[in-house]
């Protein structure tokens, strides 16, 4: 058997939510990006690895997005903290990594002359490329010989977020960061569950989770992301001003805006006006 097909257990072929066959994995690296989704993620993650008894194969990965030139971090404040905390719950090691060539997803816009947007999310490449070299870590720290190491990627993806995401199995080979010497299955655990059922288990086993949710977000990537509802673009320039005057200048500076129909002038208007 392939060391694809043997990181996917019988239920994963019959049942309608694949679970990959855990105890056949060498690492489990769970991305925590310190939002709702990806704690809920970890903690599906974490109690079926127990039940295989391999909590011991978990690592914790948050990836880092660095600060604008001002000094202002372009995720949540306090997030790189949160997603420690979060693994020091259950007691799992925990790696921060960065992108390797630019000192934030903010220098990477301004060195690409434009935002991002919905056919050309970079951003997501960037996280991705992280993520990937982590990976390689992983498996060089291993020294699997003789086959593929076997690793699972937990991402805590949900199909209600977008079309794109909703069309994902809930458990696939990733080809991209699969080669000779690893096979890298990725696996959404919370793909199927209502953004209810990822606050219940939050709230049901006391979870930590971000300040920014109480304070009227609904999600929680960059601060301000180009892919956000404009209720959350709006709430984001509110609580974090200084942020969004940065991202305005820079669209100035670009000549482009923010987002084809939504400049961040109007989103800070905007959010002035809600203030």
């Amino acid at each position: 058997m392939s060391g694809q097909m043997e990181l996917v257990s019988a239920r994963a072929l019959q049942g309608p939510d694949p679970v990959p066959d855990l105890a056949a994995a060498d690492r489990i690296v769970f991305s925590n990006s310190g939002g709702k989704d990806s704690i809920a993620a970890m903690d599906e993650g974490v109690r079926l690895a127990d039940a295989a008894g391999v909590r011991d194969r978990i690592v914790i990965l948050h990836i880092d997005l660095g600060r604008t030139p001002r000094g202002h971090s372009v995720e949540w404040p306090g997030t790189a903290d949160l997603a420690r905390r979060q693994a020091d719950h259950y007691g799992l090691p925990f790696a921060v990594r960065r992108m390797a060539k630019w000192p934030s997803l903010f220098h990477r816009i301004r060195a690409r002359g434009q935002f991002p947007h919905l056919m050309t999310r970079f951003c997501t490449s960037e996280k991705r490329a992280v993520a990937h070299r982590f990976i390689t870590e992983q498996v060089n720290a291993l020294g699997v010989t003789g086959r593929p190491a076997r690793i699972v990627h937990v991402m805590g993806f949900r199909a209600e977020e977008s079309r794109a995401r909703a069309r994902r199995p809930a458990l696939e080979v990733d080809r991209r960061a699969s080669n000779g010497r690893r096979t890298v299955t990725q696996w959404y655990p919370v793909l199927r569950w209502s953004t209810a059922e990822v606050w219940q288990r939050i709230r049901e086993r006391g979870l930590p989770y971000h300040w920014a949710y109480d304070a009227g977000m609904s999600r929680l990537s960059c601060s301000l992301c180009v892919l956000a509802s404009v209720p959350d673009l709006t709430c984001a320039a509110g609580l974090r001003p200084e942020l969004a005057r940065e991202y305005a200048d820079l669209e100035e500076e670009m000549g482009v805006p923010f987002r084809r129909e939504l400049p961040m002038a109007e989103v800070i208007r905007r959010a002035g006006g809600a203030a």
